[in-house]
């Protein structure tokens, strides 16, 4: 449990005059709470008023797990067979009396849950968004987020190497996903933060296309994008290598877009902005001629999810700031011929930056 976030929320709120907030996207809860759950379809909140004791609210067979995450205030669970919002209004009443204002996640907050609430509240003011504020609380990290960040990173490490060592000839895009899933599994890495992309030839033009049943062939390219959870927290990478000799227009795409990941990982460092980082790399696929082909943004925030604050993003003026952790991952996509990306997550120190995964980057040709 991150009591000292917690207790930042609780401040927030005070200086808000926001009387309780509801967290309400698993990822957000886990990061305060400590405790990890995909709830699917069912109702997983944490309800923080803003001078009282917190309680998390969980599916009635996951208060055990989240007791033992270790949450020290109280977890309220509910049977399937029960309605969770009457549950819930009774707790927030009894514990907080009715609030006169609510803070809501409205990037995460469905429809219907929030007219439960609205129906419930009838004169509560929801205007309050505490997604800002939770989304600035993760943007810096601490060294101890920093030592998981790069043990997320090794495992995507060691995933590229498994996954190198399977491509031969005529094996599909699934084949060599299943390959490298099955053997993290076996060492102990339960889950990807992704769907792991391996893409094979023309299908690589596809920024986040679908591994099938392509098979591999002799001058393609193929692309590999990846990243697991390890301890709460994701990596993310991407290397592009060669299957035997490649083509020279296959050699120009990458080694551009090499040169504009270089260029954007090099200038990371505090006070740099992230559209300047952005426009680094783009001004180099640009003068190359590849412009409209570079079709996304420079890169995103890591850290419990696999895509968090900022967006490193034309137009975004913010200025990077030591522990900061995102992506640095330039591509060119030419339909129908040819794929190439090349990413680094990095973790901002005060005078450059570090790379979450080692695997180089140099074009790789494997035989």
């Amino acid at each position: 449990m991150n009591i000292k976030k917690i207790k930042e929320l609780q401040q927030w709120m005070k200086e808000a005059q926001v009387d309780l907030s509801y967290v309400s996207h698993p990822s957000s809860i886990a990061y305060l709470s400590g405790f990890e759950s995909d709830p699917h379809e069912r109702v997983l909140a944490l309800f923080i008023p803003c001078d009282k004791d917190p309680f998390l609210f969980t599916p009635a067979m996951e208060v055990a797990s989240a007791k033992a995450s270790g949450f020290s205030f109280d977890v309220i669970g509910y049977q399937d067979t029960q309605d969770p919002w009457q549950i819930i209004i009774q707790e927030i009443t009894n514990r907080y009396s009715i609030p006169q204002r609510m803070a809501l996640e409205k990037n995460a907050l469905v429809v219907d849950r929030f007219e439960r609430l609205t129906q419930a509240f009838t004169n509560t003011d929801f205007t309050a968004d505490i997604t800002n504020v939770l989304q600035k609380m993760q943007l810096i990290k601490t060294t101890d987020e920093l030592d998981t960040l790069l043990e997320a990173g090794n495992w995507a490490d060691v995933a590229f190497e498994i996954g190198f060592q399977a491509l031969k000839e005529n094996i599909s895009e699934q084949e060599v996903v299943a390959e490298i899933e099955y053997q993290l599994k076996r060492r102990g890495v339960a889950k990807m933060s992704f769907d792991t992309l391996v893409l094979f030839g023309e299908n690589a033009a596809n920024p986040h296309g679908t591994p099938g049943a392509l098979s591999l062939q002799a001058n393609q390219l193929a692309l590999f994008d990846l990243g697991v959870i390890w301890k709460g927290y994701c990596s993310d990478a991407t290397r592009t290598v060669a299957f035997k000799e490649p083509t020279q227009q296959q050699i120009t795409v990458y080694e551009t877009v090499l040169k504009a990941q270089q260029a954007a990982q090099a200038a990371v460092k505090p006070g740099i902005s992230a559209q300047e980082l952005d426009q680094i790399a783009r001004d180099i696929i640009t003068e190359a001629g590849f412009g409209p082909y570079f079709t996304h943004r420079l890169g995103h925030g890591i850290g419990t999810t696999v895509h968090e604050y900022p967006s490193i993003v034309a137009g975004n003026d913010l200025r990077i700031e030591e522990g900061m952790c995102f992506s640095i991952e330039p591509g060119i996509y030419i339909p129908n011929e040819v794929g190439v990306r090349i990413e680094d997550c990095v973790y901002v120190t005060k005078d450059g930056c570090i790379p979450l995964t080692k695997t180089p980057k140099a074009l790789q040709v494997l035989a």
